[in-house]
Formats: structure tokens, sequence, C-alpha cells
């Protein structure tokens, strides 16, 4: 008895088979698969920031690997020696990679501009009316008499390409014509001739050496360079030619005409072309070449004066769009043989809301014309709209669209709003005269005009011009500058600057400034408020050619866009309460 008290008691039997049970299920819950070695380093490598070669390598092993060992003792340690890099080849590749995505924001940038330029585009074609119900197309231009000397033609293209690499001229279009660099290889008449030599013209200018030819072979053209540059006598001269030719063959009768017309937004431009005419038709005159009869249309100039040229059969009418509208639609003057039609400033007129006139005017041609718009500033969003009425056009650029003229020094002065009149005195002891003076509001040219008398945009050798305020967009700055610095010579322009002046007209001033290798003020770095601006990617806005600025930033469009939106709610409005009664 004492002994079984003695005896220990049996122990106590362990399931093992239990415990491993619950442990299993805790390790089910916190499993985590095992990661091979090459996938670890690609991971790695992925946190390095090397996205975008290890997601396109992966995507491409991985197709490989399909029909592959994934185990491959082969590929593990293909992986091993590409991944196995130095510091400075890993910095070399994010380098390399952020340019790549620098890159793509720009592509997308230049897509989204893109689709901005075409929801602004304008939907109707630059046609006529007649043309458009008809579905009338011109698929060749007007052909001519002209063609350019032997001596030219026998040149092989790679000397054209040269000269105009020389005079930076840039051209887009089919079989555009050689550029001649003399007036007399360009078969002018010795009236022409002596006319040119008179101004003190001897040699031609860039867009001269390229559009004449162009304009005589009666290609349809757009001439894009800057103010000064001698683009009316590149549609000038070519016109007097036909017409000379016209008259020669068959006389123009009473009434009939004009043979040629030539389209300006302004009348002082419209005045300055008809005086350039008049000034080479006399010469013609002088060396026995029969009459050629020009006619001013214009607002200001009595109708009469125009209407008794016409009377007698006019050969080239320059018109102003409101007085030829008018004139059009009392059948005082008709286009049924007007074959030459030229705009110019054509982007002017059409950010003036002459558009509908001009497809109006469009209408009333009866057959087939060449048409050449010109202009000192012309963006792509006026090019593309106006190709539409343009025949297999050539495109001849002389420098930027929009580029300020390199023969004009410009000159920026602080100035209060108050002290402009009397600092205007000042500006004026600058230059001897004639001096022209911009004003952007009628009051202040009321107010300034006791000192200077307004007389037209182009006087004989005018070597100043002064913005009594800054523009509101930086294309009438380069109009207005323009002015001055013409045929070669040297001209000064000084705008008064304000603290009214709009930002991003002043970026854009700054650039402008920047390209024509010009000194920009400290002052005027500090009324934008950055101490450097720096520029846009790509060649500035393509809506308003602002170089301060992109097409998503342009206040130009936002401006256009709002007046828009305005006037169709305005519509709804009116419409809305037309209805009711």
């Amino acid at each position: 008895m004492a002994d079984k008290q003695s005896e220990p008691p049996p122990p106590v039997k362990r399931y093992r088979r239990e415990e491993k049970s619950s442990e299993s299920e805790e390790d089910i819950d916190n499993y985590e698969p095992y990661v091979p070695v090459r996938e670890r380093k690609k991971q790695q490598l992925m946190k390095l920031g090397r996205l975008g070669q290890v997601a396109a390598e992966v995507s491409a092993e991985t197709k490989s690997s399909s029909d592959n060992d994934p185990d491959d003792e082969t590929s593990q340690e293909e992986w091993g020696r590409r991944y196995n890099v130095s510091l400075l080849d890993q910095h070399s590749e994010l380098k390399r990679l952020a340019e790549a995505r620098a890159l793509s924001a720009a592509e997308r940038q230049a897509r989204e501009e893109q689709h901005i330029l075409e929801s602004v585009a304008q939907s109707k074609a630059l046609m006529g009316v007649a043309e458009l119900a008809k579905g009338i197309q011109y698929e060749e231009p007007i052909k001519t008499s002209w063609k350019p000397p032997r001596c030219i033609l026998e040149l092989p293209p790679e000397r054209h390409d040269r000269v105009r690499d020389q005079l930076m001229i840039l051209v887009e279009g089919e079989d555009v014509p050689p550029p001649i660099k003399t007036f007399q290889h360009m078969k002018f008449p010795k009236g022409i001739l002596r006319g040119l030599e008179e101004k003190g013209i001897k040699k031609p200018t860039p867009i001269q050496v390229q559009g004449i030819p162009a304009v005589l072979m009666g290609r349809d053209m757009i001439g894009i360079a800057f103010t000064g540059s001698g683009k009316t006598l590149v549609f000038t001269l070519p016109l007097l030619l036909v017409c000379i030719e016209q008259e020669i063959k068959m006389p123009f009768i009473r009434n009939e005409g004009p043979y040629g017309l030539i389209i300006c937004p302004s009348r002082e431009l419209a005045k300055q072309t008809h005086e350039i005419i008049q000034h080479f038709v006399k010469h013609l005159k002088m060396t026995g070449m029969p009459e050629i009869r020009s006619c001013l249309a214009i607002g200001g100039v009595a109708v009469s004066e125009c209407m008794e040229v016409v009377q007698r059969g006019v050969h080239i009418m320059v018109a102003t769009p409101g007085r030829l509208m008018d004139m059009l639609d009392k059948k005082m003057v008709r286009l049924n043989v007007c074959r030459y039609l030229c705009m110019d400033e054509a982007d002017r007129m059409i950010d003036m809301g002459f558009e509908e006139d001009v497809r109006t005017i469009f209408s009333y041609f009866t057959g087939q014309r060449q048409t050449l718009l010109f202009s000192a500033t012309m963006p792509r969003k006026i090019q593309n709209f106006a190709r539409s009425a343009l025949v297999k056009p050539v495109t001849v650029n002389v420098g930027r669209a929009g580029a300020a003229s390199l023969n004009v020094r410009q000159e920026l002065e602080p100035v209060k709003a108050e002290a402009r009149t009397v600092h205007l005195l000042q500006c004026l002891q600058k230059t001897p005269p004639p001096v022209l003076v911009f004003a952007e509001r009628k009051q202040d040219v009321d107010a300034i005009h006791e000192y200077l008398l307004l007389k037209g945009l182009d006087f004989a050798n005018i070597q100043h011009v002064i913005n009594y305020d800054m523009p509101e967009d930086i294309e009438n700055y380069v109009h207005r500058i323009g002015r001055t610095g013409r045929a070669g010579g040297e001209g000064v322009a000084t705008t008064l600057l304000g603290r009214a002046a709009e930002s991003s007209v002043l970026k854009d001033l700054v650039h402008l400034l920047r390209e024509a290798g010009q000194k920009v003020p400290g002052f005027l770095l500090e009324m934008i408020g950055e101490p450097d601006v720096p520029a846009p990617d790509g060649q500035g806005c393509s809506y308003c050619g602002g170089l301060g600025h992109r097409i998503t930033e342009c206040p130009k469009l936002e401006a256009v866009q709002n007046k828009q939106a305005s006037n169709i709610g305005r519509r709804d409005y009116l419409a809305n309460t037309a209805a009711d009664y």
C-alpha cells in the first residue's frame, strides 16, 4: 500500500499533432509567398526609379518566358548582369528617363494646343457663297505668259536652295518658282526699273527675291515678312505688268474693270499703296507705255472721285472693306473681269471683324482669280484658314511671323499716366520730324492733337515712332514700330510704359526684344515681377504669335472666347424675347 502511494503519477500524454495543427493555421493566415531572387532585384530597381525601362523589359521577357523555363540559370545570370549597375550609370539612366518624361509632356502639350487651335479655327471656308453652293473647286493656279529667264532655269535646284538659305527664306508648296536676285532678270520694263531707281531701290529684298517670281507665274501666295521689308512691291509690280499686257492686247473700255483688286484694313495703308502704284504708273507712261488707271475707294474720299476713274475703265482698285462692300452692294463696281486679288495685312483684317465682309466680297467674283495674302504677323490659325481660298499656294516666310524689324531700335521708358503728355514733348526731341505717335484710345489722340497732327501711316524717311501707350497685344506693337526703319533705313521706336500695361503683353515684349538682340531694361522685368522670364517651349503662342506664352495661356484667345460666350447669351435672350412677342 505504501509502495503504491510512493509511485509517481503517470505522465500526461501530449498530442503533438494537435499543437502542429494549431500552428499551421496561424502560418496560413500570415503566409507570404516566396519571391525569387530575380523578381526581388526587379522590385528593388523599380523603387530606384527605373520604372520605364524595367516595365518595358518585363513585358518583353514575360512574352518570351512563356516558351522558356522561368527558372533557367542563364536568364537569371542575364538579369544579374543587366541590373548590377554602378551609381553613375543609374544617375545617367534616371537623367535619360527624366528627359523622356519631359518629351512626353511636351508632346501632350503640343496635342492639347493643336486641339485648341482646331476648336477656335473658323469652320466656314474663305470662299464665295456661289462657289460653295455649286461645289466649284479650282485645281490648278492661273497660267501667265511670264517665265523666268533661261539663265535662271538652267541653274540647278541646289543653287536655289543655297540662295534661300543665305537670305533666310522659308518656302512651302508644290513646284516653287526659283528665286531671282535682280529686277532685270524679272523682266520688268524700263518704266518700272526707272521708278525703282528714283526710289533708291537697287536690288530686291528677300521677300521680293522669292515672292515676285511666284506672283509673276500666277501662283496663289501667302507672304510673311516684317513690316518695311518691301511686301507692297511684291504684289503691285506684277499687277502693273499684267495690266500693261491686258491693255496692249485689248484696251479697257468704259465701266470695265477693275482687273486687280487690293484690299487694305485701314485708310492710311490703302493711301500708301495707291501712291506707290501711281509712282510707277507715272514712270511707265513716261517711257511710252499705255496708261494704267487706278482708283482709291476708302472712307473720307468722295465716291465721285473713284467713280470718275471707274467710268473710264479702271485697271486697279485699292479699297478698304467697308467702302468696297458699299460700292458692290449698290452695283457701282463689278468684279466680273477681276482676276487678281490681294489682301494686305490679311490677319489684321480678319481680327478686326472683316471676315464676313471678305467672304461676301469673294462671292462677287465670277471666275478664278489669283489670290495673294500678305502680312507681318500671320499666326498659324490664319494661315490654315486662308488656305481654303487658295489654289496650290506658295508660302514665302522671311524670318519668324510676328518678329520685329531688326532696323528699329526699341526704347522703353517708364512713365506715370498723368505725365505722359509732358514726356511726349521730350521724346519728340530725339529725332527730326516727321514723327508718328500711336495711342490706344481716341480721347488720348484728341489730348495730344494740339502737339502733333496725324497725317497717315507712312511718311518719307520717317525716323521715329512713339507709342503713347502699350498696345493691347504684341501684334499691334510689331505693326506700329514697323512704320519706321523701312527699306533698310534705321529707325527708333519709343514706348511709354505705365503700370496699366498687361503683364502677358509685357512678357511677349521681353522675348521680342531678346529675339531682336536688344537690351531688356531692368524696370520692365520689375513690372512683370520676375527677375528673368523663362521662354516657353517652342515658338510661343500659335494663336496670336506672342513669344511670352503658349496658346493655353493666351489672353487674346480668352478675350475672344468670352466675347463669343457673351454674344451667344445675348442672342439667346433676344431670340426668346422675340418669341414671346
